[in-house]
């Protein structure tokens, strides 16, 4: 049995060689997909490059999405609900084109996707002894710092399956992030609801937004998903001002708020925690790190 662990890039190297350094014990493939457009469909550079992880070049491999999914169509580019939908589908089709890299992985191999700075804890689950068909793992949020926690919510980034079980991996991603009743009908009936799943409970973390207020501004304004950081609202000022603050970006639990909304709302303030809470590779590695502890 071997273990595939999958994802998707765009310029996170940092994330990249922690997510490398704490799974290796555990993966022996990195799968690594990066298209040459943005989610917004700007044309953009290929950023990654294997040879920048000499220690794990042997075990990575690079896929490239060439195609644009998304036809070049004139529609209204204040058509938000149409950018959004683009930009989901760029997001589904540069996650599928993994499929690509598993023709020939075993059936009892597993797959692993996350986001490249979700980083499931592999220690905390034995796959060859799992019965489960799938895998979630529940995970701490972290924002702007790696000892930065916004406690409010469970983040279930990270999920897992066997490559027989494997539909697509915008289907893996997408399942509901629960175990249903064996009495709920509507499982027979639902792509995304299942009986058989197995929730890790201490299963890993989310590192989002773990870069400078510049790059911040770059992702946003490249992502229609975060329409609510568009040029006219959020200079880069009010993104340094959350930085420096310690406020998220919007409120997890409801609807996306602007930013105005949020710097007059205090209560989504991070919190501080101890470093024992980290990835060992951090705890191990604080020189390297320094920058990015508050």
């Amino acid at each position: 049995m071997k273990v595939f662990d999958t994802t998707t890039f765009f310029e996170e190297k940092l994330m990249m060689d922690l997510r490398f350094n704490v799974l290796d014990q555990f993966v022996d493939k990195f799968i690594v997909c990066e298209a040459r457009f943005s989610h917004s469909g700007e044309e953009k550079e290929i950023n990654f490059d294997k040879k920048d992880y000499p220690k794990f070049e042997d075990k990575i491999i690079h896929l490239i999405l060439e195609r644009d999914p998304v036809e070049k169509l004139n529609y209204d580019k204040r058509d938000v609900s149409t950018l959004r939908a683009n930009s989901i589908k760029r997001i589904e089709a540069q996650r599928n084109y993994i499929f690509k890299s598993l023709e020939g992985a075993d059936k009892n191999d597993y797959i692993i996707y996350s986001d490249n700075d979700e980083i499931p804890k592999l220690s905390n689950i034995d796959l060859k002894k799992n019965k489960s068909k799938i895998l979630i793992f529940k995970q701490k949020l972290f924002y702007y710092k790696f000892n930065l926690a916004y406690p409010k919510i469970d983040w279930f980034g990270s999920k897992a399956c066997r490559v027989k079980d494997l539909k697509n991996i915008s289907w893996l991603r997408n399942t509901k992030n629960k175990k249903y009743n064996f009495y709920r009908i509507d499982t027979l009936f639902s792509d995304l609801k299942y009986i058989d799943v197995k929730v890790i409970e201490d299963g890993g973390w989310h590192f989002t937004n773990l870069k400078s207020p510049e790059q911040l501004l770059r992702k946003y304004l490249n992502d229609e998903l975060h329409s609510e950081f568009d040029s006219e609202k959020n200079k880069l000022e009010e993104i340094e001002y959350k930085v420096k603050n310690k406020f998220v970006n919007y409120d997890h639990l409801a609807d996306r708020k602007s930013a105005n909304d949020l710097k007059q709302k205090n209560k989504f303030v991070l919190t501080k925690v101890n470093i024992e809470s980290l990835p060992e590779y951090i705890r191990n590695n604080l020189k390297i790190y320094k920058d990015w502890l508050d």
